[in-house]
């Protein structure tokens, strides 16, 4: 782990094109939306929680409609900014964040957890790095980030997580929270 202070970031820009509607925003079964869910599974392993990407948090840097690198680079700035070491991250549409996964995570460089790209550590140090590969002419997609910075990629093998990316999938995951 890390001597500072962590950051959490939920990444919640997207524009939940197969959604339909804003997720951020839905129900769970538990009265609760996938947002909240998302700020809950962090709170306890960080010194604060920011939501990237939505009015009333931090804005994508540089602009708007950046995709989850814009929210990423906005909660980097903020962090260096404000003392945190780094930041632990997540998507507005992963309820679940397991317990033991910022011990695997937190180290000197960035580390996501395999097939879920959101779910990572960035040091806070990279804000410069971001604002250089967000810069330049490319894709912008998170993987073309990871890759350019080295990023280490953790396995966890057995664990399976929801990712709610369709109306359909709510569904098939809401029954695990009782009414």
């Amino acid at each position: 782990m890390t001597d500072s202070p962590i950051l959490g970031a939920v990444l919640a820009g997207g524009r939940s094109s197969r959604f339909g509607s804003d997720k951020a925003m839905a129900c769970m079964g538990d009265g609760r939306t996938l947002l909240d869910h998302a700020v809950a599974g962090l709170v306890p392993h960080v010194a604060r929680v920011v939501i990237c990407g939505r009015p009333g948090g931090l804005p994508d840097r540089p602009a708007p409609d950046m995709g989850p690198l814009g929210g990423l680079n906005a909660a980097l700035h903020h962090a260096l900014a404000h003392g945190f070491g780094g930041v632990l991250t997540t998507g507005c549409d992963m309820p679940v964040y397991p317990a033991s996964l910022p011990a695997a995570l937190v180290g000197p460089e960035a580390a996501i957890l395999k097939g879920q790209q959101l779910l990572g550590w960035w040091p806070a140090t990279l804000a410069p790095d971001l604002d250089a590969h967000l810069a330049a002419d490319n894709v912008r997609s998170i993987y073309g980030w990871i890759d350019r910075i080295g990023a280490r990629v953790v396995e966890m093998p057995g664990l399976v997580l929801p990712n709610i990316n369709r109306p359909e999938d709510l569904r098939i995951f809401t029954p695990r929270f009782p009414e």
